[in-house]
C-alpha cells in the first residue's frame, strides 16, 4: 500500500502523542502527572447536560442540516452580540465537530496549492500541518524577540501576492499571551489593506486574567468584517472537550463554502452535542466565570512555584491555561539534553511528568505546561520538574 505524499510528510500532533505516552505510563501503574493536554478538569455545565438529556428523551437523534441547527446557530450569534456587540445572521454561522474541523475547512476553502498562510510562532500544532494538507505554504513570523507578541510591521513585510490568509490565535496557545489592543488593530488593518482573510481563532476568549476588558478585533476595526472568520467553540471555556462542538462566524460566502465542504466530511456534527452547546451558550454564564476564577488561581500558583526554579525562564501568561517555558539554559551541546524533545521524553520516563516540547509549536528550546488540572497535581508536578532540573 502506498500512502499519499501529504500524509507521509505530515507530522503527528505532539500534544496528543505526549498525552498518549503519559496515559500509557499511567496504565502501567506509574503515578503520572500530565501537563500535556489543554483539557479542563471540570464537568460540563449542568445546563449543557440537561439540554442533551432532554434532547435524547425527545428523540432529537437524527440528522440536522449540515451547518447545524438553526436554533444553535442563532444562540452562537446571540452570544457574539451579547459579549461583543457584533451582529451575525444564522447564514453567517456554522457549527462543526470541534473548532479544529472548522479551521481545517477554512483552509480548504481558502488555500490553493502554492498559496501562503502567515502564522505567528509559537503557534498551535495543527495550523502548520493543516495549511500543508492543502498544499499551501506556511509562512512563519517568529515573535519570541518581541515577547511572543506579533510585530505588525514584520507581519506586513511577509505579505506577498500569494498570501491568502493569516491566523491569529488570541489568547494564544501555547504561550497564554493576550495581544494588546493596538497590535490587534494594526494587524487587522493590515490584513484589510491587503485583502487577505484573517482567521481569528479565539477558542480561549473567555479565559483572560488581570484585565477588565479585552476588545474583539472587529470592535476595533468594524470595517474588516467581510475579511474576518471567527473560530470558537465550547471545549475550553465551557469544559466540553468531549462533546466536540465548535462554531464559526464570518462572511456568508465563506460560511456557505465551508458548509458545502462539511457536507462531504461529516455532514452535521452530533445532534446531541448541538443541543448541549445550546444549553451552555444560553444558560451557563455563571459556570464559565466560576471556572475562569479557578484557572486564575491556578495560574498564580504555578507562576509562584516556577519562579523558585533557578535557570528557568518563564513567560507570564494573561490568558488560556498554559505556561511557556524557555529551557535553553539546560539544553544543547555539553548539556544533559540536546533538545526540548529529548528533555520531555526523559522527564516523562524518569519522573512520570508529561510536558509538550516547544518544537511542536515551532519554538525549539521551550516546553509548554498546561495548568488545566488540580492544584495538588500542579504542586506535585512542579516539584518533580524542579527536582529533575536540579
Amino acid at each position: 500500500m502506498k500512502l499519499s505524499e501529504r500524509i507521509v510528510r505530515m507530522a503527528p500532533s505532539a500534544t496528543t502523542a505526549m498525552a498518549a505516552k503519559a496515559k500509557e505510563l499511567k496504565d502501567q501503574g506509574r503515578p503520572v502527572v500530565s501537563f500535556t493536554t489543554g483539557e479542563p478538569d471540570f464537568n460540563s455545565p449542568k445546563a449543557a447536560r440537561d439540554y442533551a438529556v432532554r434532547a435524547m428523551d425527545e428523540g432529537q437523534t437524527h440528522y440536522t442540516v449540515n451547518a447545524g441547527m438553526k436554533e444553535l446557530r442563532q444562540a452562537a450569534a446571540d452570544y457574539y452580540e451579547r459579549h461583543f456587540g457584533l451582529r451575525y445572521g444564522v447564514n453567517e454561522v456554522i457549527t462543526g465537530t470541534g473548532a479544529k474541523q472548522l479551521l481545517y475547512e477554512a483552509m480548504g476553502c481558502l488555500v490553493n496549492p502554492g498559496d501562503e498562510v502567515i502564522l505567528f510562532a509559537p503557534a498551535w500544532v495543527s495550523y502548520f500541518e493543516q495549511v500543508r494538507l492543502f498544499d499551501g505554504v506556511p509562512v512563519i513570523q517568529d515573535t519570541q524577540a518581541t515577547g511572543c507578541i506579533p510585530d505588525p510591521q514584520q507581519f506586513e513585510k511577509l505579505i506577498t501576492d500569494k498570501t491568502v490568509a493569516v491566523v491569529l490565535n488570541n489568547p494564544n496557545n501555547p504561550t497564554g499571551m493576550v495581544y494588546p489592543h493596538d497590535v490587534l488593530e494594526k494587524i487587522t488593518r493590515i490584513a484589510l489593506k491587503h485583502g487577505i482573510t484573517l482567521i481569528n481563532d479565539e477558542i480561549y476568549e473567555r479565559l483572560v486574567y488581570g484585565v477588565s476588558f479585552t476588545p474583539h478585533l472587529l470592535q476595533l476595526v468594524p470595517e474588516a468584517r467581510d475579511f474576518v472568520l471567527n473560530i470558537n467553540g465550547v471545549s475550553k471555556s465551557f469544559a466540553m472537550t468531549g462533546w466536540r462542538l465548535g462554531y464559526a462566524l464570518g462572511p456568508e460566502k465563506l460560511i456557505k463554502a465551508m458548509t458545502s465542504m462539511q457536507g462531504h466530511i461529516t455532514s452535521n456534527t452530533s445532534s446531541i452535542s448541538q443541543w448541549a452547546a445550546m444549553g451552555a451558550l444560553k444558560e451557563s454564564e455563571e459556570d464559565v466565570e466560576r471556572m475562569r476564577k479557578v484557572f486564575e488561581q491556578r495560574r498564580a500558583l504555578v507562576l509562584r512555584l516556577l519562579a523558585d526554579i533557578p535557570g528557568l525562564s518563564v513567560l507570564e501568561p494573561s490568558g488560556a491555561f498554559y505556561v511557556f517555558m524557555d529551557l535553553s539554559a539546560f539544553l544543547g551541546e555539553g548539556k544533559k539534553w540536546a533538545t526540548d524533545v529529548d528533555f520531555c521524553e526523559a522527564i516523562l520516563k524518569e519522573k512520570a511528568l508529561g510536558l509538550v516540547p516547544g518544537t511542536a509549536f515551532l519554538s525549539p528550546g521551550h516546553v509548554r505546561l498546561s495548568y488545566s488540572c488540580s492544584e495538588e497535581q500542579i504542586v506535585e508536578g512542579v516539584r518533580r520538574l524542579k527536582e529533575f532540573l536540579a
